[in-house]
């Protein structure tokens, strides 16, 4: 029976519709559940001002603060000025704040709030939260976009978009960090991801090629601008092209493409923040560059049999890796970098290339957050059964992928295995290939690093509902098991399942939801509170401040004092100067403490109980921990030391101080004291 084209276009069209309209609606829906959690945990609205700035932690502090100095600036120019030539972040030091730091997205807020007519009905932190909380919505039309076009059909986007917000608390932690810079960059990533899936797709038009790879350039620059690990997740990505371009799985000239687009939107981004060293001795562009001299060099790299062929992608691999290696030493040689050595020494100790006493490694060891993907991760990505989807759709396409790989790299033409690996073929499509490659990569890194899980669990929930929305799996599925008798059974299992999977996770999750969405909190942070209102009402505006990392950011915001340190770490010199700050919670002298903070300017110090008596690390990664072993000094506490470690000469300093010492007074007075904090002034002599 002939189709009617009429009525097919008609149904394409209404099911096109229908499946956006699905897609914005969950997108907006993402965004107020968010918003809402965000409301009820802190009472936002209710609260004041400097407990709103307070409930933005550690280095999310430091990157509001930079809004609200733009915000407060006598003019545009002004801001900009006072980020390009600052003096308040790092005393004794004027540093570029644009070229430092991922903060243009915060300049392009605070422009926008001062032109726009928004002033009299929106203060100044709702337009910044509620521009996060709308990325939300981006992030989750994104995942349902990619997960559309992988399987065909946009009720796999409902699935993906379900479970995203089914599993929040593994898939997203923008509301209660909502000025990371992660929240910014991951909406950008699964923009660029899907309109990679989109690009991937054969039969493109010129045009349409054209018009999303410049979809891809626009997502790769606004990704890479908001985030410094840009360059580390652009890194796997780039793998993930040249193990699908080295086993023929992708079109080579669209790799290429892929390559030229990331290491652009990288230099253009490095031109932007002032030609920042540590964007262009990145591994990635070295990579991406290696990669395209390799292969002009191996011009037939893909020709012969199978023997062949592996050793030609042996020699392949290990030239891209050398250049690689070399070109990447060269610039760093060149431009003297240093400036992401902590993240390289980090990760020889994380795998076990030595034990290390540096403090910057072993600050990151320590964190929870930089350590293994906890079991308990499993278990509640099991409960919503997005885990044993996409374990099934993993293995499935991955047994796919060796057998599809073995017969690219044979090379064969023979008529009867094709047609005999056609079954295969169609479920692993270039755009499929590389989702696969792509969850592999980022699985591995957030097994490794708990804090990049959101990077691999974002992309799961893709993942999973295209391979149980996708007629092809099904297809393979039943031709694997012998029971595939027509399209009609795979394609009524393609609605059937993810439909009863969407049933469950309604059932099952809805009312907890409701309960989520009900529960109501209360800021309570009266210590800090007291600190920051103290500092504002009996310091003078140009008093420097020495601390915790952690609480100096929010001392800026608060209070708008100098600092000695803040925590965005990707620098040398600042990560020298915090070591040498945080020797108030060392064993060192008096003297030898006075030294050293007024060495940096510093007017103030503030000592936390919180650290100085800390209990939340064991012993060996509690803060005085990592200073004794790396001042050489035996820590505290029953348990083992290493051999060359020797007893201090002096007595704790953060505990010491509190005795009112003759030694100590001479140098400090207390000016400030509560359950938590303690300031002491630091004497003007020499």
């Amino acid at each position: 029976m002939a189709s009617n084209p009429t009525g097919g276009k008609l149904w394409n069209i209404l099911s096109i519709t229908v499946g956006g309209i699905f897609a914005i609606s969950l997108g907006l829906l993402t965004s107020v559940y968010v918003a809402t959690l965000h409301e009820n945990d802190l009472w936002f609205s209710n609260i004041k001002e400097v407990e709103r700035e307070i409930s933005f932690r550690t280095e999310c502090g430091l990157y509001y603060s930079y809004y609200k100095q733009m915000i407060q600036a006598a003019s545009i120019q002004q801001g900009l000025h006072g980020l390009v030539y600052d003096n308040k972040t790092e005393s004794v030091r004027t540093i570029n704040i644009l070229e430092r730091m991922n903060v243009y997205q915060e300049v392009f807020l605070s422009i926008l709030y001062r032109i726009l007519p928004i002033q009299q009905y929106l203060e100044p932190v709702y337009f910044y939260i509620y521009t996060l909380f709308g990325l939300q919505a981006v992030y989750v039309i994104a995942l349902y976009v990619t997960s559309w076009l992988l399987s065909g059909t946009w009720l796999s986007g409902l699935l993906a978009a379900c479970w995203y917000i089914t599993n929040r608390v593994d898939t997203t932690r923008v509301e209660f960090t909502i000025p990371l810079r992660e929240n910014w960059a991951l909406p950008f990533f699964a923009v660029q991801i899907a309109a990679i899936t989109y690009l991937l797709r054969t039969h493109l038009q010129p045009v349409q090629e054209r018009l999303t790879l410049t979809a891809v350039f626009i997502a790769t620059f606004l990704f890479s601008l908001t985030w410094q690990f840009n360059q580390f997740m652009m890194l796997i990505q780039a793998l993930a092209l040249f193990i699908l371009d080295c086993l023929d799985m992708l079109p080579t000239a669209k790799v290429t493409w892929l390559y030229i687009i990331q290491i652009s939107g990288l230099l253009l981004v490095c031109v932007l923040q002032f030609f920042n060293s540590m964007i262009l001795g990145s591994l990635l562009i070295s990579f991406n560059v290696s990669v395209l001299i390799a292969r002009t060099i191996q011009k037939n790299l893909k020709k012969g049999g199978l023997l062949n062929r592996l050793g030609k992608l042996i020699l392949h691999v290990l030239l891209v890796l050398c250049l690689t290696l070399l070109i990447n030493k060269f610039i760093k040689k060149i431009l003297n970098l240093e400036s992401d050595e902590h993240i390289f020494k980090f990760l020889k100790a994380k795998f076990g290339f030595g034990a290390t006493r540096d403090f910057d490694a072993n600050l990151y060891l320590c964190e929870e957050a930089f350590g293994l993907l906890p079991l308990n991760t499993f278990s509640r990505l099991s409960s919503t059964l997005l885990f044993y989807a996409y374990g099934f759709v993993l293995f499935l396409l991955t047994v796919a992928a060796v057998i599809v790989a073995f017969r690219n790299l044979s090379g064969s033409n023979q008529v009867q295995l094709k047609e005999k690996m056609e079954e295969y073929t169609v479920t692993l499509k270039p755009d499929a290939a590389y989702s696969l490659v792509h969850t592999v990569l980022f699985g591995c890194l957030a097994l490794s690093t708990m804090r990049m899980k959101y990077l691999w669990t974002s992309h799961m929930c893709v993942f999973a509902s295209f391979g149980l929305c996708s007629t092809e799996v099904w297809k393979l599925i039943l031709k694997c098991l012998h029971l595939y008798t027509s399209q009609r059974v795979s394609t009524v299992l393609t609605y059937s399942i993810p439909i009863i999977t969407l049933l469950y996770i309604s059932f099952k999750f809805w009312p907890g939801i409701m309960d989520e969405l009900s529960e109501l909190r209360e800021f309570y942070d009266p210590d800090t509170v007291e600190l920051m209102n103290w500092i504002k009402s009996n310091t003078p505006n140009t008093a420097v401040f020495a601390g915790s990392m952690q609480l100096l950011a929010g001392v800026k915001l608060c209070t708008g004092r100098t600092l000695t340190n803040h925590p965005h770490y990707e620098d040398k010199n600042l990560r020298e100067r915090t070591k040498q700050i945080y020797q108030i919670y060392a064993k060192r002298s008096p003297s030898d403490v006075y030294g050293i903070l007024r060495s940096f300017g510093t007017d103030y110090v503030i000592l936390e109980d919180s650290i100085c008596y800390e209990r939340r690390h064991s012993r060996g990664c509690r803060l005085r921990d990592l200073l004794d072993v790396a001042n050489g000094h035996i820590m505290d506490g029953l348990g083992e030391n290493e051999p060359d470690l020797k007893p201090s000469l002096y007595p704790r300093f953060c505990e010491e101080i509190k005795k009112n010492l003759p030694s100590y007074t001479m140098h400090f007075t207390r000016v400030f004291q509560n359950k938590t904090f303690h300031v002491y002034k630091l004497a003007k002599h020499k």
